[in-house]
């Protein structure tokens, strides 16, 4: 039996400055139709993460504070790293999405149309539209926003957004199940998930190879594979599907957003 190998690896595609902050007028390119009353209550809104208009109020608020990432597998450095990294694997993935969380209650002096002072960020990753499952990740309130209705009305909304039929009024999208990764020791992440409804579905095992930085949040990896030297970490891996958000979990959650 002959057959061939010509696979040649291929470094990351670079993203240049000038694509930064990507086209103008800015595009979501995203697969899915974005319902804005599905997406807000009278407190809360989320609305598509903008480079030049999220960008720098993000970093100023964020950053790369490790207080704020000690729980991710990754953090950024720079304002442009992340701008790169929401370049090329957010917006150029029609399939994932970043929301900014935008407090309602709060307005904000400095842009009065926005409606509300920038509270926060939540996305959409590895969605499978074959499966019609997706994972809410990337799930960060801001410090002065922390213990208030943030956090779990822009759960709510994403889920009543991912989990409603497009038939409903008004529609979402109709997936059949949402996923939701933490740290195992990030016991306020889990804590949350399960309040609003997902139900834990076990560890994940070495899912993610840690940067330097993060060294300490994993635990030792391998030794002479080609990380190696560099900890890994697990993830506590939970859900929420179609039939429990058909079964209470929606009036649950709308009782949330009330």
């Amino acid at each position: 039996m002959a057959y061939v190998n010509n696979f040649q690896p291929s470094a990351p595609p670079t993203i240049p400055p000038s694509e930064l902050y990507g086209p103008d007028p800015y595009d979501i390119n995203f697969a899915y139709p974005l319902h804005e009353d599905k997406l807000q209550n009278a407190r809360t809104k989320l609305v598509p993460f903008v480079p030049s208009v999220h960008g720098e109020a993000y970093w100023a608020q964020a950053g790369s504070d490790l207080a704020n990432f000690r729980y991710y597998p990754f953090v950024f450095s720079t304002l442009a790293e992340f701008l790169a990294w929401l370049e090329r694997d957010v917006r150029r993935d029609p399939h994932n999405a970043l929301f900014a969380v935008i407090d309602k209650t709060r307005p904000d002096a400095a842009r009065p149309d926005a409606g509300g002072s920038f509270a926060g960020v939540v996305g959409m990753y590895h969605t499978s539209p074959g499966n019609l499952s997706t994972e809410t990740a990337y799930v960060l309130v801001f410090p002065a926003f922390r213990g208030t209705h943030i956090a779990k009305d822009m759960i709510g909304l994403l889920l009543r957004y991912q989990l409603d039929l497009p038939s409903a009024s008004p529609p979402g999208i109709g997936f059949r199940r949402v996923t939701w990764c933490a740290h195992p020791q990030n016991a306020p992440s889990i804590r949350l998930a399960e309040k609003m409804g997902f139900k834990r579905e076990g560890l994940l095992n070495w899912l993610w190879v840690l940067p330097e930085i993060l060294t300490e949040m994993g635990r030792p990896g391998r030794i002479g594979d080609a990380h190696s030297g560099k900890a890994g970490r697990d993830s506590v891996i939970l859900s929420l599907c179609w039939d429990d958000w058909e079964n209470g979990v929606r009036e649950k959650i709308e009782a949330i957003l009330a």
